[in-house]
């Protein structure tokens, strides 16, 4: 297996590949998995490492299947392009589901899904938005970029209550605060190369009441307005994170610091733009290895205030 970017690797794995050889095992396409989870995201392997083993090679099915969509989406050329591999990719998902699994990600996806009982939705729901992507750049009110984040970002955190086999309602509306408010962070991070993507997820509305006009974007410009328009949806963002927070006493043990991690690691990007006075022009704001090892003991800690929190009050209720 190789570490090649996903669209190298569509001569191997893509439509037009020919395949003469046997479908993956399961080891050797977890391994592919793996592979790819540790290869393209630094974060996610620091989070894997705080996993148990048993739940690692599920995390990096899903990662991987997120990537690869992800990778199909935004990595080439032409949206013409994009679309038509991700119809592909979607008919390996619901071949998937059929039991005809044949690419290395699905081969471990489909025991991912059946250990766990996944449904198909948040698989297709991700698809939904990377497609979405392809002919719309520009959202007008904050309501319509919220339910980008519907598509894009709250599914990633329903897989993941699956995996700790804690779906209910009240899981799955406090994962969703966490999810879209991380999305959101990560937008305001990258104002800059999103506008270099020819995208703007700052709503319209919002930039017409600060007075931030289209010809300030295209000059790329820092000033009053900016700063005002941006500290009010890094305010958004960070409201949604801490409203998530209950989550982590209501998921598995196994799961907790993760989740607290995530968290933390979205308020630390808003912490990022703040301390650069939102000025996402001049630089991406970014957060440092030893901010994130203080990140890292500060998760551990709250994983552990979560968790005493609800045994005392078990035993208030006895």
């Amino acid at each position: 297996m190789s570490s090649a970017t996903v669209i190298q690797q569509l001569s191997t794995y893509g439509p037009s590949a020919h395949r003469s050889g046997p479908v993956p095992s399961l080891a050797e396409a977890r391994a592919y998995c793996r592979l790819l989870a540790e290869t393209h995201y630094e974060n996610f392997t620091v989070a894997s490492w705080l996993l148990p083993v048993v739940l690692r090679p599920h995390f990096h099915a899903i990662y991987a299947y997120c990537r690869w969509a992800d990778d199909l989406a935004d990595e080439t050329d032409d949206p013409a392009d994009s679309l038509r591999l991700l119809d592909w990719w979607e008919s390996e998902l619901h071949d998937c589901y059929a039991g005809r699994a044949t690419h290395p990600v699905f081969v471990a996806l489909r025991a991912t899904i059946s250990e766990y009982q996944i449904p198909i939705d948040p698989f297709r729901e991700l698809l939904t938005a990377f497609r979405q992507d392809q002919y719309r750049n520009r959202y007008q009110t904050f309501n319509e970029l919220l339910d980008y984040c519907r598509s894009s970002a709250n599914p990633v955190g329903r897989l993941v209550l699956y995996l700790g086999r804690c779906v209910n309602d009240e899981t799955v509306r406090l994962s969703d605060s966490i999810c879209s408010g991380l999305q959101l962070a990560n937008f305001w991070q990258d104002v800059a190369r999103d506008w270099d993507r020819g995208r703007i997820y700052l709503p319209q509305d919002d930039c017409q009441a600060a007075g931030y006009s289209m010809p300030m974007f295209e000059r790329r410009e820092y000033n009053a307005s900016f700063r005002e328009l941006l500290a009010s949806q890094v305010a958004r963002a960070e409201a949604m994170l801490r409203a998530g927070e209950p989550l982590i006493a209501r998921v598995p043990a196994e799961l907790r610091i993760d989740i607290a991690l995530f968290i933390r690691g979205g308020l630390a990007i808003c912490d990022a733009i703040r301390r650069q006075n939102y000025d996402v022009w001049r630089a991406r704001p970014t957060v440092g290895k030893l901010r994130k090892l203080r990140l890292l003991a500060g998760a551990w800690w709250q994983s552990r205030g979560a968790a005493r929190a609800r045994y005392q009050s078990a035993e208030g209720n006895a």
